[in-house]
């Protein structure tokens, strides 16, 4: 997996050769076929590696801890890792790469952006049913606070290659205040 991730990541979908991943794996091609089927069975397997790694820690899997703090840490994590060189040049690549292999985009977007929505609106409808969170649309909160967390940043991220990592913090955290101002239990209101 970390070569496969290596080659997606540094020379995106197209340059990457299976011959290459399994050589720098250490195993054959014939391997790698028996366990992906194919370049997209391998390139979706990594995409989900990666997120696996960033999950945990994201806390989306604990219960314990105030939620502002592991909401905190969500936005920090996902903001980081967005904002590595390497996340910010797959992105780039795959964005490219699209218009070639339309289905490409379908599969990074189930195999990580999708992935990971879910696990926070699994987090957040477990608060929910705790009476933490008064919200109706455990998925549509994720996507509230997830645009809110990356911002106009993400943009400006996406066509400099720059982030300002202190003006991140406080865009997390604002947005984290805000999500919890108008999710949290003590402040539900009719529509």
């Amino acid at each position: 997996m970390i070569a496969a991730k290596k080659a997606f990541f540094d020379v995106g979908y197209a340059a990457a050769s299976i011959e290459a991943i399994a050589a720098e794996a250490g195993v054959s091609k014939v391997t790698v076929y028996n366990h992906f089927q194919d370049k997209r069975g391998l390139f979706a397997a990594a995409v989900e590696h990666e997120c696996e790694n960033i999950r945990g820690q994201l806390l989306f899997d604990q219960n314990q801890g105030p939620l502002r703090e592991r909401l905190l840490a969500f936005g920090k994590s996902m903001v980081a890792f967005l904002s590595r060189p390497e996340m910010i040049r797959f992105e780039q690549r795959i964005a490219a790469e699209i218009e070639r292999e339309p289905e490409l985009g379908q599969c990074f977007l189930e195999a990580g952006p999708r992935r990971m929505h879910r696990a926070l609106a699994d987090l957040l409808a477990r608060e929910r049913d705790r009476g933490t969170l008064a919200l109706e649309d455990p998925m549509q909160a994720a996507e509230h606070l997830a645009a809110m967390c990356k911002g106009l940043a993400d943009m400006e991220r996406r066509f400099t290659g720059k982030s300002d990592p202190n003006a991140a913090k406080r865009r997390v955290r604002s947005a984290v205040d805000l999500f919890l101002r108008g999710y949290g239990s003590g402040s539900c209101k009719d529509d």
